[in-house]
């Protein structure tokens, strides 16, 4: 395809996720599957998280990497004033060394502690789509992990109520 061709090739349409900020094209009649967030941002998770979800039930490891993914999804993807349960979550995996997967065991004492935020960060360091542009590069669980931090340090005004929720879940 030459430059003139290229030139008549329809620019695809884009959407800007209301969680993570992140600018994905359009898939057509693709639902969203995740309050606050975009169907094109969903989708591209459950895409990028498929080998893990098909593999969790077999292995512990991959089941927790498989829950921290999906905390730092839920984190990034809170609505202001939705309780905080997965950046809770996040606490406890980031500095109380909480397996995720007991994390999400701890479930109706993260959710009956977690506050309610009423303001998200206005930037992410990295999202989804940044993790989905460097598979190719760097293995699933190294992204997974900075990508947790990312999120969690991004959470940083909030941390002192997190870790509050957190010590409260961990005791209760």
């Amino acid at each position: 395809m030459g430059p003139v061709d290229a030139a008549l090739e329809p620019v695809p349409e884009t959407t800007v996720c209301p969680g993570c900020g992140a600018v994905l094209v359009v898939v057509p009649g693709l639902a969203s599957t995740h309050p606050g967030a975009s169907p094109s941002c969903a989708g591209l998770f459950a895409v990028t998280v498929r080998g893990l979800r098909e593999d969790a039930d077999q292995d512990a490891r991959t089941a927790s990497l498989l829950q921290l993914a999906s905390d730092a999804y839920d984190a990034q993807h809170l609505r202001d004033g939705d309780q905080a349960g997965a950046a809770v979550r996040l606490c406890l995996w980031l500095e109380r060394d909480v397996d995720p997967s007991r994390a999400a065991g701890l479930a109706d004492r993260v959710d009956a502690a977690a506050p309610r935020l009423t303001t998200r960060p206005h930037r992410w360091t990295t999202t989804v789509a940044d993790l989905a542009a460097d598979l190719d590069v760097v293995d699933l669980p190294a992204l997974v992990r900075s990508w947790a931090d990312a999120v969690w340090t991004d959470w940083a005004p909030a941390h002192p109520a997190l870790r509050s929720a957190a010590g409260t879940a961990l005791t209760s």
